[in-house]
């Protein structure tokens, strides 16, 4: 599997970076997940705008799922070829009605199931053409999932939006990368059910004994290196800040 960091910032887009996206690639697949505010415009370094093959949401805040939006405008008025076949887009319960209530001025109610095919997601194992997908509900304000995605004996977590939770070292346990959010910084904001900071983060990759950790989805305003101290003060393996424009090869 191939992983690109289409946008890792949190919360809102930085100088350096948009918010949350990542293309996973495999066997000529090119699964995106997540497509916060500014990804839309970051993902055409990385792929043709017509060549991803589905979209996986984590939940829907603004800055995991906006610019899905502005791609229902690339695919329902594609200028040359005709208005795009429905892609899959798997997403949380109403996935379909935030985005048509976000973009607020659609053709009529069905547009976007024109060109997406929406796809609920619940906790479970699914596959997406050559992945293996567990998806488990973590800790956040709305429906949130995490996903372990498993390709030819490989496997990256990706942590979505979470506070620190059981489902979560289940799903990164053994994992060869792992793709987790460290929003707050440790020892400053302590608000249950919301965020992980580094320290926390390192302790899920501890306890799960992942072989690499990126620490992902760190707003502006908190300073990554910090976060990646207090990882490595409790975590031994290997730990990094995800930057946009990176790729991994797992």
């Amino acid at each position: 599997m191939k992983l690109t960091v289409v946008g890792c910032s949190g919360s809102f887009p930085s100088t350096e970076s948009a918010c949350s996206s990542y293309l996973l690639e495999a066997d000529g697949f090119r699964l995106l997940l997540d497509m916060g505010n500014g990804a839309l415009g970051e993902l055409q370094r990385h792929s043709g705008l017509y060549d991803l093959d589905a979209v996986l949401l984590s939940h829907l805040h603004a800055d995991h799922c906006i610019d899905l939006c502005g791609y229902f405008v690339v695919r329902y008025y594609r200028p040359d070829g005709g208005r795009c076949d429905p892609m899959p887009v798997y997403g949380p319960a109403g996935t379909e009605r935030r985005l048509t209530a976000a973009h607020a001025d659609v053709p009529h109610d069905g547009a976007m199931s024109e060109v997406f095919d929406f796809r609920t997601l619940t906790p479970g194992t699914f596959t997406v053409g050559p992945f293996t997908i567990h998806a488990e509900r973590v800790s956040h304000p709305v429906e949130a999932f995490g996903f372990r995605i498993e390709h030819d004996g490989r496997s990256l977590t990706y942590s979505g939006d979470t506070g620190p939770c059981e489902a979560l070292d289940s799903l990164a346990a053994g994992s060869d990368l792992f793709l987790c959010e460290a929003s707050f910084t440790y020892g400053k904001e302590d608000i249950p059910d919301l965020h992980l900071n580094g320290r926390e983060a390192g302790e899920h990759a501890r306890r799960a004994g992942v072989g690499r950790l990126v620490l992902t989805h760190i707003p502006p305003w908190t300073d990554p290196e910090i976060s990646v101290r207090d990882a490595q003060k409790v975590y031994d393996g290997p730990v990094e800040v995800a930057r946009a424009g990176t790729a991994y090869e797992i």
